[in-house]
């Protein structure tokens, strides 16, 4: 009977309960694609760190976690240094610098032969690697996104490059060129950003890390694994605190429209309650009915917006190819919870007052 009553109710005001579910998606979506993004932007940027093939990068003082925001302080001399030590196979400095051209990206300045001998080498899907001064090489996903071939010239950094080749993504940057062009062009000849260092064998990892911090005792010394585990929002409060408030607004906004929708059912139907309360029905008959209809329309907003997510980030992926979202989920069933909880405390109020409505002045009530 109660349920028949509140799909009855839900149907009658289509336009409300269209809006009262949106609100829903909304906040769910919101949630969904704000913690997504932002994983998948740690996770991706951890993995391509994870793709140089290296044991442990070594950073100057104070480094940031996201590479590329520190200044290159560091002398390239001190590759030789660690080069010298026992169970080093290969160092390999690397100049960082930011592009904002065609999106944010990180270039790699890098000499293509140790870079080559930590990484690996790179798989080229087209092209071959970088020989001149002013030659770069874009990895696939770039070259998908901003529709780059082979030949074409890019201007970067109030440069003009020309694309060498293309290369598979995943070994740290998007971009890559000469070590020697990158210090040129920043002014910091004979200097580095990181240093990435592979080990003869990744077992002797921990001694190679204890006899760099003893050679360069104030610099940060992290081994690649390390790295990687600590790029999450929890070790980075700036994002953390971005988080948190997206979704605090995202929630506010579910509470505030359920809150608005339900306070407004309950003025419109002030006789019908009437009629219930005078038929016998008791204030928990009128709570629960307020909070079960409201509870509906927050599973089917939670529906729409986990159907909606998924849409979004289809498309996101499909015309945005370098960004990463990353879809959990632990993080949809936290965004459902936060959902269905806005709604049914927005709902409690207007059910309290629906339940303490007397019976004789809601049957009165024009």
């Amino acid at each position: 009977m109660i349920g028949r009553m509140i799909v009855a109710n839900v149907l009658h005001r289509p336009v409300r309960t269209i809006v009262s579910v949106l609100a829903v998606a909304i906040e769910v979506g919101m949630v969904l694609l704000v913690v997504g993004m932002t994983t998948g932007m740690l996770t991706e940027a951890a993995k391509r760190v994870g793709g140089v093939g290296a044991d442990i990068m070594v950073q100057p003082p104070g480094a940031s976690f996201f590479l590329g925001v520190t200044a290159a302080p560091m002398p390239v001399k001190i590759a030789d240094l660690i080069d010298g030590l026992p169970h080093v196979s290969q160092v390999a400095p690397v100049l960082l610098q930011f592009n904002t051209s065609g999106g944010l990206n990180l270039i790699y300045g890098i000499d293509m032969k140790s870079f080559n001998k930590v990484s690996g080498g790179f798989v080229y899907y087209a092209g071959g690697p970088v020989q001149h001064t002013w030659d770069i090489l874009v990895d696939n996903w770039y070259a998908r996104a901003n529709n780059v071939k082979v030949g074409q010239t890019l201007n970067l950094l109030n440069h003009n490059f020309h694309v060498c080749g293309i290369v598979q993504h995943g070994k740290g940057a998007r971009l890559f060129i000469r070590l020697s062009t990158a210090q040129e062009m920043t002014g910091a000849l004979g200097r580095a950003s990181i240093f990435f260092v592979k080990c003869t064998d990744p077992g002797y990892t921990d001694n190679v890390l204890a006899a760099i911090r003893k050679l360069l005792p104030r610099y940060q010394v992290l081994s690649v694994r390390e790295y990687m585990s600590m790029m999450t929002s929890n070790n980075l409060p700036a994002l953390t605190d971005f988080v948190t408030t997206m979704i605090a607004i995202a929630v506010g906004i579910g509470f505030l429209v359920i809150f608005l929708s339900m306070y407004t059912t309950i003025t419109e139907r002030t006789r019908e309650i009437g009629i219930l309360k005078s038929l016998g029905a008791s204030k928990f008959y009128v709570i629960h009915a307020i909070l079960e209809e409201a509870g509906l329309m927050a599973v089917v907003g939670i529906g729409v917006g986990c159907a909606g997510t998924f849409l979004l980030r289809t498309l996101i992926v499909t015309y945005f190819p370098t960004l990463t979202v990353q879809l959990t989920i632990s993080w949809g069933l936290r965004a459902a919870g936060l959902a269905l909880v806005g709604s049914l405390i927005g709902a409690f109020y207007p059910a309290l007052r629906a339940a303490s409505l007397d019976p004789v002045d809601a049957l009165a009530y024009e």
